[in-house]
């Protein structure tokens, strides 16, 4: 196999662009494996689908049943959970909750400033999902979901 040597200052930037942002997409992707969801639910819930998840923090149906919270805008963990769960840009999210709210139809997610904010509501309240960073240890009362497939 041969390779063509790079010639151009112009194909030399972009192949160091490309390698880039492969390298750091697959850094950034790894991060988001960091991401555990914690529920308060007498239910025996063990497991949502990455679809149910977008639907709860979307306002969905299932939204009606789980309180969904969220840590603030800007914030790292936030930012993942947004790229690999919902699938949307924090400015998206922004837009549809501003066109909800507008007319009506559902509230956002409730917003905590700290992941303690955020354990701490959990554990008061009956069907309060979130998401936190794995290393955290959990109270008993609390689940990890799981994200299965479907």
């Amino acid at each position: 196999m041969y390779i063509k040597p790079v010639k151009s200052t112009l194909q030399k930037i972009s192949l160091f662009l490309f390698f880039n942002f492969v390298v750091m997409t697959n850094s950034y992707a790894t991060e988001s494996s960091n991401i555990v969801l914690v529920i308060n639910s007498s239910e025996l819930t063990n497991s949502l689908t990455k679809q149910q998840v977008r639907n709860i923090y979307m306002g969905g149906a299932l939204s009606q049943k789980y309180l969904p919270v969220h840590l603030p805008v800007g914030d790292p963990l936030r930012v993942d959970f947004n790229t690999y769960i919902i699938g949307l840009t924090e400015s998206r999210i922004q837009s549809y909750w501003a066109q909800m709210k507008f007319t009506g139809r559902s509230k956002p997610p409730i917003v905590k400033a700290t992941v303690d904010e955020v354990l701490q509501y959990i554990i008061e309240h009956e069907n309060a999902i979130a998401y936190i960073p794995e290393n955290i240890t959990l109270p008993i009362s609390l689940a990890v979901l799981s994200l299965s497939k479907g």
